[in-house]
Formats: structure tokens, C-alpha cells, sequence
């Protein structure tokens, strides 16, 4: 997008928004940053405690929580204080204006774009636990998860240097990038599904071979599905808070207003994912729970 569209322009040079809505969101903003600090520094310590987790898929989780606890530490108070900063006429041409928007973006684009790409990174890894089975554990090593983590951080470090460079081509290539994490994520999980009704059909019709060349007994089966299960939840909240950025990216919309309730809800899925995992994970929830009791005992 060009520097005159939506969130390239203050807010109170538009004509979309006024500073009631401003405030509004700005309120809403600081409620979720709380929330995703505190989530997710409870997050971490639960899975410090969990060690029914495989550790490269233990660390992808740490990451997208750490990613989550950087946005509500940093990105989301740079973009409360860039868009109060517009009510009090501070302009972009003035030193601290352009300083704050450039730290915003490209806080906004690493921590963001971290969280997608490791998102994306846990629905591949699930699937290559299910096709892979006994060599999952010789393929996916934590040095290997370590590599691909500093990869995506290349990754969105670039996007910043693209940001720099031309807005409009990078709001559009992060909304292809994003497309084809969520895509990617949906096949990935429409595989495992596919591929987990036919083990399942397998079993049922008492085939001899079930067990052994799907390398789990049906009671594995089921515990992988409730892992899956799982995570399912995190990347659906992903595309519900993603795709509205998505289309506005995509098309150059420059409603000021829009752009405020995409950003939000952006934001929002750093809050969103420490409820998903004390809700759907019960070893995580239970390691939350005690570390509750433990702090309030103390």
C-alpha cells in the first residue's frame, strides 16, 4: 500500500476514522496486551513444567509463545502510543513520528509474521509426526526446528527491509506470504484427517498389517487426535484473525477505520493462544493450573 492509505496515514488526516474510535481502539489494544502478556508468560511456564511433549514440537510452541508475549510487550504499546500520538497532531514529517512508525512496522512485521510462519510451522510438523511415524523422531530434530525458527526470522527481518523500501510491495507480497501459510496449514490438516479416518477404517476391519505399518496402536491413534485436535483450534483462530488482513492488504483498501479492526484483530490472536492451549491441551492446562496454585501460595 502506498503511504496514503490506511494505516500509512495518521489517523486524524482521515476522513474514515474519527478520535472516538481512536480511543476505542486504543482501549481494546491495552486490554489485549495485557491479556497476552500475562497468557503467555503463564503459557511458558507451563511448558516448562510439561515433558509429555516432544522437544522440537515443545520449542515450536515456545516460540509462537514467546512471539505472542513479544507482541503484547512491544508491538501493541508502539502502535497504542503511534496512534495516540495522531490526536495530539504529531505529525509523520517530524523526527519522533517517523521513528516511532518505522519501529512499529517493523516490530509488527517480525513479531507477526513470526507467528504466522510458526503456526504453520506446528500444523507441518503434526503431519510429518503421522506420515513419517517411526522416523519422525530422526528427522525432525531440535537442531533442525532451531534452523527453520532462524530462518523465519530472516524471513521477516527481509520484510522489513522491503517495507522500507516500497509499502505497497510489501503489504502486498506479506499478504501472498500469509495466504500460503494459512494454505498450507488447511492441507496439512485435511491430510492428517484423510489420512487418520483411514487408519481408523483399517483397525475397525480388524486388517492384521494395522498396527505395524501405521507404526501405532489405536490408542496412540487417539492421543495423536487429541493433540491435533488441539492445535486445530490455534490455527482456526489464526485464519479468523489473519484473513480480514489478508483481504484489506491484498486489495489497498485505504479505510482508516478497517485498517484499525484488522490490526486489532491481528493482535487479538496473540491473546487468543494461550486461552486455545490451556483450553484444548490438558497436560498445559494442568502445568498452568499448578503453577497458578504454586505463585498464589507463595
Amino acid at each position: 500500500m502506498s503511504n496514503s492509505s490506511g494505516e500509512g496515514t495518521l489517523v486524524n488526516t482521515n476522513p474514515f476514522v474519527s478520535p472516538s474510535f481512536v480511543k476505542l481502539f486504543s482501549a481494546i489494544n491495552i486490554f489485549l496486551s495485557i491479556t497476552a502478556i500475562l497468557g503467555n508468560v503463564l503459557i511458558l511456564l507451563a511448558l516448562h513444567r510439561v515433558s509429555s511433549i516432544y522437544p522440537p514440537t515443545k520449542f515450536f510452541f515456545r516460540c509462537l509463545a514467546i512471539t505472542d508475549l513479544s507482541v503484547g510487550l512491544f508491538t501493541q504499546p508502539l502502535y497504542i502510543t503511534y496512534k495516540i500520538s495522531s490526536l495530539v497532531n504529531m505529525e509523520r514529517t517530524t523526527f519522533y513520528g517517523k521513528y516511532l512508525e518505522a519501529v512499529r512496522m517493523a516490530s509488527s512485521a517480525v513479531l507477526c509474521g513470526l507467528s504466522v510462519l510458526t503456526s504453520t510451522a506446528i500444523s507441518v510438523d503434526r503431519l510429518l509426526a503421522l506420515l513419517l511415524r517411526l522416523r519422525y523422531r530422526y528427522v525432525v530434530t531440535l537442531m533442525r526446528v532451531r534452523l527453520t525458527m532462524l530462518c523465519f526470522l530472516i524471513i521477516c527481518a527481509l520484510f522489513v527491509v522491503i517495507w522500507v523500501w516500497e509499502t505497497e510491495v510489501f503489504y502486498k507480497l506479506s499478504s501472498i506470504i500469509i495466504t500460503l501459510s494459512l494454505a498450507t496449514s488447511i492441507a496439512s490438516y485435511v491430510k492428517i484427517h484423510l489420512s487418520i479416518r483411514h487408519q481408523q477404517a483399517r483397525i475397525q476391519n480388524h486388517v492384521p498389517q494395522a498396527e505395524s505399518s501405521t507404526g501405532a496402536s489405536p490408542f496412540h491413534i487417539i492421543r495423536y487426535k487429541k493433540t491435533v485436535s488441539s492445535i486445530l483450534w490455534v490455527q482456526l483462530a489464526l485464519v479468523v484473525c489473519y484473513v480480514p488482513y489478508v483481504i484489506a492488504a491484498g486489495t489497498g483498501e485505504d479505510n482508516g477505520l478497517a485498517w484499525l479492526a484488522v490490526t486489532t484483530l491481528v493482535f487479538l490472536n496473540s491473546s487468543l493462544n494461550p486461552i486455545l492451549y490451556c483450553w484444548r491441551i490438558t497436560e498445559v492446562r494442568k502445568a498452568v493450573k499448578d503453577t497458578i496454585r504454586q505463585r498464589h501460595c507463595c
